[in-house]
């Protein structure tokens, strides 16, 4: 399919689509390398990691446009060392820093990226191979590894979602724009695709694909500016106490959590952390944790829990009163910041809507 010889108002519309894909993840990227106010969300510091690694993967992909260009304008031998080259580039680039963002946008423990940058040495490999031994069948075997190596990738990478999900419920009270898994997924899905650009035979499914392209770069500028900088614990955080000392006081654990979380009504504040609460009471992240986990549940599960009895005690005391009951104003004095939040965490302490709940409390 030659569409540079194509005059037709579709194959212009493509192009003029072509260069808004190349321009915006650009202007994206100095967005994200030189402001340091955050536009989207003012009052969230994102990690400075994962702006880098972002711009980093905008810049590849813009310049992935013009080298593009420039090879159909002057070129357009897919035969030819130069297409090699481009192909090359395109894959080691956009997987790596790719790669690195996704990585960053997980904050339960440093993750490098050098993991990353070893396993595309093989296809580097076998590219260069094929300059010099031009060669079908190491064209396929090339190909075959990096759609090994995307789906490996891929495996890893929800597998390390579903870790920081439990880090996330093991720290945080709070998770509204913690967890990434809507964003982890439709990248990972469009990483898979791009894969497939190659491929591209007809004009429809490059439309699509670059339409795609924009959709992750909304995506991911949206993601880096509302991910807010999450605390990792220290080495003398995480460090487990000798076994001498491991002996956990349950009783005594649960006396701290009532005299100075329960009675006080510390779960009504927002962003309590793990380590904010253990200092509170006067115990250690570890000794707390493993209270948490020796009654099956997690932090973040215990504090909602909390916060729904408030809820349920405050809304019968409104009803008792005959005062006008706000759902939503109750849920945020909870200590939710979104309802959504808080209707979810409900329906998994009482297993009823609030909807529900309510009609069946009034009745």
């Amino acid at each position: 399919m030659d569409i540079f010889g194509d005059t037709s108002i579709q194959s212009i519309l493509f192009f003029v689509l072509y260069g808004i894909t190349g321009v915006v993840p650009l202007i994206a990227a100095f967005y994200l390398l030189l402001r340091r106010a955050n536009a989207i969300a003012p009052g969230v510091t994102p990690p400075v990691s994962l702006r880098r690694w972002t711009a980093s993967f905008f810049v590849v992909s813009s310049l992935a446009h013009v080298w593009w260009l420039l090879f159909y304008i002057f070129s357009r031998d897919l035969n030819s060392i130069s297409y090699l080259v481009l192909s090359m580039l395109d894959c080691v680039l956009l997987f790596t820093t790719f790669a690195g963002t996704l990585l960053a946008l997980l904050q339960d423990r440093r993750r490098n990226v050098w993991l990353a940058l070893v396993s595309i040495i093989p296809f580097v490999a076998l590219v260069g191979a094929d300059m010099v031994f031009p060669s079908s069948l190491l064209e396929q075997i090339a190909s075959a590894y990096l759609i090994l190596l995307v789906l490996a990738f891929t495996g890893y990478m929800v597998v390390a979602i579903r870790q920081y999900g439990q880090w996330l419920n093991d720290n945080y009270a709070d998770l509204e724009n913690k967890k990434v898994w809507l964003c982890q997924t439709i990248a990972l899905v469009c990483m898979l695709l791009f894969i497939l650009y190659a491929l591209a035979v007809d004009i429809v499914f490059l439309w699509l694909i670059h339409i795609i392209e924009l959709v992750i770069v909304g995506l991911l500028l949206w993601r880096v500016e509302t991910l807010p900088l999450l605390e990792l614990p220290t080495q003398s955080q995480t460090q487990q106490p000798t076994a001498k000392s491991v002996t956990i006081d349950l009783a005594y654990i649960e006396q701290l959590l009532k005299e100075r979380c329960v009675t006080p009504q510390l779960f009504l504040q927002h962003d309590l952390t793990l380590e904010q609460l253990a200092q509170t009471i006067g115990t250690n992240r570890y000794y707390l944790s493993q209270y948490f986990s020796r009654q099956s549940i997690t932090y973040n599960t215990y504090i909602n829990n909390l916060r729904i009895n408030y809820f349920i005690n405050r809304y019968e005391d409104t009803v008792a009163a005959q005062q006008p009951v706000g759902v939503q104003q109750l849920a945020q004095e909870s200590g939710f910041r979104s309802y959504s939040t808080f209707s979810r965490a409900f329906t998994q302490r009482t297993g009823q809507s609030v909807t529900a709940w309510m009609r069946d409390t009034v009745g």
